[in-house]
């Protein structure tokens, strides 16, 4: 069963943020099949990323690297990271 992994985050800055993003020093994508960021029409400082993961593990393990890592905490206006499961 799919997995994902869904974070809102103001970043101040997008262009000085997504080269660190791109690192993935947590190593959050290491697993993911699927990764998207999208910009906000209104605010493009405020990006969403999306993560798909092929199990509940997958996301569960990314989603403890990326909060045990403190990389969120950069940033005063986050969401999630959320791990979320298709509402059939």
């Amino acid at each position: 069963m799919a997995a994902f992994i869904i974070t809102r985050i103001q970043t101040g800055d997008y262009d000085a943020w997504r080269p660190m993003f791109d690192q993935d020093r947590p190593r959050t994508r290491e697993k993911a099949l699927v990764q998207r960021v999208l910009r906000s029409v209104d605010d493009p400082n405020e990006v969403f990323i999306y993560l798909e993961y092929e199990s509940l593990e997958d996301a569960n393990e990314a989603r403890g690297r990326l909060v045990g890592s403190g990389v969120l905490r950069r940033f005063e206006d986050t969401h999630g990271p959320n791990v979320l499961l298709d509402a059939d």
